[in-house]
């Protein structure tokens, strides 16, 4: 079985190759994206949610057809991609009353799982406006939370899957590059945590990530089918501190190279960030496939 080529982490023998071909033959004047699910279900290329890949086997058969291994049927229509010009969340009216009391006198925090419910544009417009990062819509699993005490938001946080390679991550880990491959659909990253600004509350930031790593993992497995073992996030220390993440427990890993996947050199091209991480359980090298 002769390796060719190797595609997010599979690697694509002579022998896929000869099924693909067998496939696109057998099923004349099907769309690509038909050969696709075909495909999936074929080799059973499914998420940890079952559902099928299709996306990626998609890129994957784009690939192989721009290589000259297989020959993919033309391309029938080009669908309207409603994220190429996305409208950005409106600015929504709220009470802006500055909340400046202590942490105790602001219980009960209520945590809201908000990713297709009515409150998602809230949470969307709140981070556009208020988040120096703006709003980003996650691509793959993801997770928002609005948090809520006496009716009002006074947070917003973010998870999505984890990026695929941080050297430092990997190394306090501990796992190879296969083992990485398998498993890192069990971490999550935070994107992005926001206290909306009239919120002047001692230790609540540190408080809302303690909360959260009680809850993660369950939410992620009631949403994605699957645990989270450990959580991770990126600290701008041009603009910040990470006081609330040390505050919280979490490890300062490292700090990233400031070059993204993308860059074909050691130069930096964007600024270096500090990594931070948190297991979510004490067996998390076990349970991610480092410790045998």
């Amino acid at each position: 079985m002769t390796e060719l080529i190797t595609y997010r982490g599979r690697a694509i023998t002579s022998e896929d190759i000869l099924f693909i071909e067998k496939l696109i033959a057998a099923h004349p004047g099907e769309s690509r994206r038909t050969l696709s699910t075909k495909l999936c279900e074929a080799w059973q290329w499914r998420q940890a949610n079952g559902a099928l890949r299709d996306m990626v086997c998609r890129g994957m058969l784009l690939m192989l057809h721009r290589a000259g291994h297989i020959e993919l049927p033309p391309v029938k229509f080009v669908p309207h991609n409603p994220l190429a010009k996305r409208v950005r969340p409106a600015p929504v009216l709220l009470d802006t009353t500055p909340i400046a009391v202590t942490l105790r006198d602001l219980q009960p925090l209520e945590f809201m799982l908000v990713r297709r419910s009515g409150e998602e544009p809230l949470f969307n417009s709140l981070m556009e406006e208020h988040h120096y990062l703006g709003y980003e819509q996650p691509v793959g699993e993801h997770l928002k939370y609005l948090v809520w005490a006496n009716g009002r938001p006074v947070a917003c946080v973010a998870w999505s899957s984890a990026p695929r390679h941080i050297g430092v991550r990997d190394r306090y880990i501990g796992w190879d590059q296969e083992t990485r491959r398998r498993n890192i659909r069990f971490l999550a990253y935070n994107t992005r945590f926001l206290i909306l600004p009239w919120v002047k509350v001692p230790h609540l930031a540190s408080h809302i990530l303690g909360r959260m790593a009680a809850r993660l993992s369950t939410d992620w497995e009631q949403v994605y089918g699957h645990p989270i073992y450990f959580a991770e996030t990126f600290v701008d220390t041009e603009r910040f501190r990470g006081t609330c993440y040390r505050a919280a427990n979490w490890v300062v890993l490292g700090k990233t190279t400031g070059r993204g996947k993308q860059s074909n050199s050691y130069v930096p091209n964007r600024s270096i960030k500090e990594v931070l991480g948190y297991p979510l359980t004490k067996h998390f090298r076990q349970l991610l496939g480092s410790e045998q």
